[in-house]
């Protein structure tokens, strides 16, 4: 009976493996060590402010967020912006009420209106250019979604490194198709992309000095774009902690009373 479930969860393990190796073919995605991973991981805060800044002057030329809100841009265990600098970055962006995609419109054009921190980021519909709410759990990297829950639950699925990966594996490499420019990147599933790359490094002038190398700039925008997926993430591993010492107290008390309850009868006789 032992050596069948052990065949068996070998052979369930082997599985896994074969899916999480399956979920990164066709691309080379990197480890990247975030601040987030892991059980007691969390967001820096600089970091993320950092990203909201590739974000605006780099991807939303052509990328929206169409389900973040922008007042969570203040929220703690976010980029946790003051109030005022939030409804100040708000205004900034303007869009037409009377679209139904909530595009993102010039507001000297007229028929448009500046946002308020209750709005959510605009949408962007240009083609070929997908909503980067989610993209950082929609893009699994090395970990998931086919890989064991175990190293998910210690190190993520794997989005944010799949992004990093994307902005840096370009190689320069270009050929047309069909009258479509692609790109050669190494992180992509086909190894040619049709965006061109976004970041050069020094693409933006970061205010709290931090080195805006390629690298560097595709990590912090990708931490963003894993808390605009995940902005809770914090409080959901605070509840999962609780809920966990809450379950071990409680099978640790539970095993003591059982223990305390039997104890006078353990090794008795009964007789019939």
């Amino acid at each position: 009976m032992m050596k069948k479930l052990t065949l068996s969860a070998l052979t369930a393990l082997a599985l896994s493996t074969g899916g999480a190796i399956a979920a990164g073919e066709g691309g080379h995605v990197h480890d990247v060590d975030f601040s987030f991973e892991g059980p007691f991981g969390k967001f820096d805060q600089m970091q993320l402010q950092r990203g909201l800044q590739v974000y605006t002057e780099v991807c939303s030329a052509c990328h929206g967020m169409k389900f973040v809100p922008i007042r969570t841009l203040a929220d703690e265990g976010g980029p946790a912006l003051p109030e005022d600098q939030v409804r100040a970055y708000a205004a900034q962006l303007s869009v037409n009420d009377e679209a139904s995609n909530m595009q993102l419109f010039d507001y000297n054009e007229g028929a448009a209106r500046p946002l308020t921190a209750n709005d959510h980021f605009p949408a962007n519909n240009s083609q070929n250019a997908p909503d980067l709410s989610l993209m950082a759990k929609a893009r699994a990297g090395f970990h998931g979604p086919y890989g064991t829950g175990i190293n998910q639950f210690l190190k993520g699925i794997g989005g944010p490194e799949h992004i990093v990966s994307i902005l840096t594996g370009y190689t320069g490499e270009e050929k047309v198709e069909a009258g479509t420019t692609y790109y050669e990147n190494t992180a992509f599933s086909t190894g040619w992309i049709a965006m061109a790359p976004p970041l050069y490094g020094e693409d933006v002038e970061y205010a709290d000095g931090h080195s805006n190398e390629l690298h560097h700039e595709a990590e912090d925008v990708a931490a963003f774009l894993m808390w605009a997926a995940e902005p809770k993430m914090m409080a959901r591993k605070r509840a999962g902690f609780m809920a966990v010492t809450f379950l071990v107290l409680l099978t640790s008390l539970l095993y003591l009373t059982n223990k305390k309850l039997w104890a006078p009868h353990k090794g008795k006789k009964t007789s019939l």
